[in-house]
């Protein structure tokens, strides 16, 4: 449970810096941003995955580059099902998915893979 609301945390901070930086996103409240956080983590466990198969042809086509435009749907409709939570069209989806996707990479990255690093240094 603790490293889902972790994950989430780290997520809600993406989705914040993308409201920062992408015109287009934005959210009326921080607890507005936390629920987006959580409900992304959900839709992307539930649906994305669907989602991925059904265009897996255009995505070969595309290269993998239609992950993007999949991407971008996700943030969508998460902003569809909660309110205060605003997207302008998909093109501001897909950045600030790019932007969440970065943010979630570096924090990740520095963070490790359980969430928390122990150093022990031994003489």
């Amino acid at each position: 449970m603790f490293g889902f609301l972790l994950r989430a945390a780290i997520v809600a901070l993406g989705l914040w810096v993308a409201s920062r930086i992408v015109p287009g996103i934005g959210f009326n409240s921080t607890e507005t941003l936390l629920v987006a956080a959580v409900l992304l983590g959900l839709v992307n466990a539930i649906v994305r995955p669907v989602l991925i198969v059904l265009t897996f042809p255009i995505t070969v086509l595309t290269l993998g580059l239609f992950l993007l435009i999949v991407n971008g749907l996700m943030i969508e409709l998460v902003a569809r099902l909660l309110d205060g939570f605003f997207v302008r069209d998909l093109g501001a989806a897909v950045l600030a998915s790019l932007v969440v996707s970065l943010v979630s990479w570096v924090v990740s990255w520095s963070i490790g893979p359980s969430g928390y690093e122990v150093m022990v240094v031994r003489r």
